[in-house]
């Protein structure tokens, strides 16, 4: 689903940018984005990017079943969340799509494998502890893969991916 050490994520004002900003993005090897329920315009960001050959399109900042309903509409192939709320999960397993939850520490991200998510999003990661966190938690936490979002940039996103938990990184500043 994720094809890149980095993940982008957008929060978007239209469709229009929304498609110009990810077939830049394409163009420069990032074939999967996010795009976040944080305006409006999420619901039809997605919905034309999802047209783009060669792009996998999620949903981001999934709170609610009404989100996701509309994410699912839209065309998202898959949804994450910056929290583990189990009402969301269980509508996402229901519907048959990825869903990746959030947390921000051991009893979040053991809550969220309680519900079957093997790929948990750490939010916000540079303020629980960046690497260092990650690292301790994957410990604990051996059979989880982790997403880490929030206080990531060029500058630092080579340390998180030198784990070999970390999955992925979310990365807005690309965009």
């Amino acid at each position: 689903m994720i094809d890149a050490r980095v993940l982008p994520v957008l929060t978007v004002e239209s469709a229009d940018h929304a498609e110009t900003t990810c077939r830049a993005l394409l163009a420069d090897g990032y074939g999967t984005v996010e795009i976040t329920f944080r305006t409006a315009a999420a619901a039809d960001a997605i919905r034309r990017v999802r047209e783009i050959d060669g792009l996998t399109v999620g949903a981001g900042t999934v709170l609610s079943e009404e989100q996701l309903e509309a994410a699912l509409e839209a065309g998202a192939q898959f949804a994450v969340a910056p929290s583990t709320n189990p009402v969301v999960i269980d509508a996402a397993q229901r519907a048959g799509i990825p869903f990746i939850p959030g947390a921000a520490t051991p009893t979040e991200i053991d809550r969220a494998r309680s519900f079957g998510c093997d790929v948990i999003k750490i939010f916000p990661a540079s303020a629980v502890g960046g690497p260092a966190f990650i690292r301790a938690v994957s410990a604990v936490f051996p059979d989880v893969k982790f997403i880490p979002t929030g206080g990531i940039n060029a500058g630092n996103v080579d340390e998180y991916l030198a784990l070999p938990s970390v999955l992925a990184c979310g990365g807005s500043w690309l965009a």
